[in-house]
């Protein structure tokens, strides 16, 4: 008797709650190169009481105008996927107590001013938890208060991975890199300085 009015208790919380999550995420995902994307939250009333509460809770996700949500896991591809992950990230940011979250590749298939959303947003996340990020694009990596750079070597012996902290000279090389390819321009170097300003 006590759990079932608990888990009601509960269940209205969780469809008060569910609506308002879904439109603030749906939102998040418009300026996170999805637009037209919708983000839904369904409850699912259970045949049986579980151990978290009366109702199952699944997340859908449709990446665009026009497209049928479905289960997040089902429809979403790697890129999509640690995108709808980061709004749901920041709407979530000051509820979670996570102290380290980790993107592989957020910005896949983004570039120009989302990329440097994708960026903006991890850096806001980052001023109260840890946050690291696998990136290619130089919008991104400008965000960051620290900078590794991992490269991999190959030899008789097979292949090795490793890691380098790199300081502002160094990073702003990177940077230029990782904007004009391997030939160092003044053009590049100086539109990397500016990236890193403030």
């Amino acid at each position: 008797k006590a759990f079932m009015a608990e888990a009601r208790k509960l269940g209205k919380a969780r469809a008060l709650a569910a609506p308002k999550l879904a439109a603030s995420i749906t939102q998040a995902m418009q300026n996170l190169g999805m637009q037209g994307g919708q983000f839904q939250v369904q409850l699912q009333a259970l045949d049986e009481p579980a151990s978290h509460g009366l109702e199952e809770v699944q997340f859908l996700v449709a990446g665009h105008a026009g497209s049928t949500p479905r289960p997040v896991g089902k429809v979403a591809s790697g890129g999509e996927l640690s995108r709808i992950a980061l709004a749901i990230a920041v709407t979530t940011s000051q509820l979670g107590t996570a102290q380290t979250l980790i993107f592989d590749e957020v910005d896949a298939g983004v570039g120009g001013a989302v990329a440097e959303t994708v960026g903006r947003l991890m850096k806001q996340l980052g001023k109260d938890r840890q946050v690291l990020a696998v990136t290619h694009l130089p919008q991104v990596a400008a965000c960051a208060h620290h900078h590794l750079y991992v490269s991999k070597e190959a030899d008789s012996e097979g292949t090795s991975s490793s890691v380098q902290v790199i300081d502002t000279d160094a990073r702003v090389q990177e940077l230029a890199r990782m904007l004009g390819g391997n030939g160092l321009s003044e053009t590049s170097l100086a539109h990397a300085r500016e990236m890193l300003q403030p």
